[in-house]
């Protein structure tokens, strides 16, 4: 699994064609760690245990996927020698926490924040998303893109909430093309006959069927002595119709978005009272939209003081590339934005929605936890010197275990160095003579670029602290808690009673 992942780590990382089993063999293109493990079928438990941990990765940060499953991949093929040289699983986990210990406080105490200086923070911040996205499918627009993401970023004002970013795809155009918008930006056109610019706009956004004006032939089993009569059934179901019309016009509206269908006799009905409506919301666009307006979806009206409308300053109808989307400015949640990306194809929409999408979760971490690290396997190689100085004071096996410990964080740099085609042995080694010589104040770390060690600050290579944290626990946890197993055993499927 480890070995799997690995060829995709660092800015020269190769990327993974996966093709569906399934029907119509959808093919995905990508080099994030937790979408490849996540398509990938795996029959071996201890190989899901590393599955289960790129995916936590990708939920609580959204960055480091690689990178966990490789250490935990190394840590593991360490301890695999150990327990060759028959050194006990328990003191091979002993010496593992002592080193996760160590390498922790010393993770902590190369981090630094400028969270007390408003552009010092954006310039780390700009780095921190330069650094994410140059691994991924962006890496060329890598600027424009990490300005896009940390603009939607400091528009959400430390929240944290990345459900006020939309991001829409569309194909046509360059990937340098994409846009932000201020405001939300609905993939929908306005009914016809409907105006197309409303200022000052109340909405009310409702999840309910308005299709319901015809009788559906297929669908209804209606006994009746006359045509007449059907006429009539036809007619009682138009007048129930314009009574909820009514209704939801008396709300003092002037947009009506639905989740569901529109029908014309309806749509007739608000364009003549002059509400936009509009139809087939669907459920993230609809749900997205309620938060941003500040209102709350709703499926009945009778009780118009109940219903809570969203508000904006202006919507009207825009265009991207052919298509036409409708546009909401001035919106409630003030810092709620939209994020338009352009491309080729579809293959390579998804893959930047995916890269963005990883970018913006670190910067929202780093916004929450704001100290960072140098990157380009700066932390590893220092997190690696402070183990082996431990180890050196460690008795019993349990140094074994630290050593390690260190060679498998090692593993990390010298992965980035192979995957860019240099001499990881070499590059590896001068490393690790820079934090021997000066560990408190070197900045060393791979320049895949220049294809030799450099400076990580003049390079402006930084990570979230957060992440390389996190990328620590939960490898050290996944390898323990593989090393406990001594037997994997098939059970009995479960046996229905009665």
């Amino acid at each position: 699994m480890a070995d799997l992942v690995k060829s995709t780590l660092g800015p020269k990382g190769m990327d993974k064609i996966l093709q569906s089993m399934g029907r119509g063999h959808e093919v995905t293109v990508t080099n994030d760690g937790a979408t490849i493990l996540k398509s990938v079928y795996v029959d071996n438990p201890a190989a899901k245990v590393l599955q289960d941990i790129s995916r936590v990765q990708d939920d609580e940060v959204g960055d480091g996927t690689t990178s966990v499953v490789v250490l935990a991949g190394e840590l593991l093929r360490e301890a695999e020698q150990l327990v060759g040289q028959k050194v006990h699983p328990m003191t091979i986990i002993a010496g593992f926490r002592e080193a996760e210990a160590v390498a922790k406080t010393e993770l902590a105490s190369a981090a630094f924040s400028n969270a007390g200086q408003p552009d010092a923070f954006r310039q780390d911040l700009l780095n921190i998303a330069r650094t994410t996205l140059s691994s991924k499918i962006l890496t060329a627009d890598k600027d424009h893109f990490a300005e896009l993401a940390v603009d939607a970023i400091t528009r959400l004002k430390g929240s944290g909430n990345l459900e006020a970013i939309h991001i829409i795809k569309k194909a046509g155009g360059a990937l340098k093309d994409s846009f932000l918008d201020e405001g939300f930006i609905l993939d929908k056109k306005i009914g016809v006959g409907q105006p197309k610019r409303i200022s000052d706009a109340k909405v009310l956004i409702a999840n309910t069927p308005m299709d319901t004006d015809k009788v559906k032939i297929y669908g209804a089993r209606v006994r009746v002595d006359s045509m007449v009569k059907v006429g009539e059934i036809e007619a009682a179901e138009k007048n129930k119709m314009r009574e909820k019309c009514q209704k939801i016009i008396d709300h003092g509206i002037n947009c009506f978005i639905n989740r569901q269908l529109i029908y014309n006799f309806p749509e007739e009905i608000f364009a003549d009272a002059g509400v936009m409506s509009i139809e087939h919301a669907d459920f993230d666009g609809i749900e997205r939209l309620a938060l941003v307006l500040g209102g709350e979806i709703a499926s009945t009206f009778e009780h118009p003081g109940e219903v809570k409308l969203g508000h904006c300053k202006l919507i009207e109808e825009t265009m991207i590339g052919e298509d036409k989307l409708i546009h909401f400015s001035g919106v409630a949640l003030g810092e709620a934005c939209t994020i338009v990306l352009r491309g080729a194809s579809s293959h390579i929409l998804e893959e930047a929605d995916r890269s963005l999408h990883d970018a913006l979760c670190v910067l929202s971490e780093t916004v929450k936890e704001p100290r960072v690290l140098y990157g380009g396997g700066w932390p590893e190689m220092r997190m690696a010197r402070a183990i082996d100085e431990a180890a050196k004071k460690t008795p019993g096996k349990k140094s074994l275990a630290m050593e390690a410990f260190a060679r498998a964080l090692r593993q990390l740099p010298t992965t980035i160095a192979d995957n860019a085609g240099l001499d990881s042995a070499d590059i590896v080694s001068t490393l690790r003579a820079a934090h021997g010589a000066d560990p408190s104040s070197t900045r060393m770390g791979v320049d895949v670029i220049a294809g030799e060690a450099g400076d990580m600050k003049q390079l402006g290579i930084f990570e979230s602290f957060k992440v390389k944290q996190q990328v620590l626990l939960s490898a050290t946890e996944a390898a323990e808690m593989i090393l406990r197993v001594d037997d994997i055993i098939r059970c009995a499927p479960r046996q229905r009673s009665g």
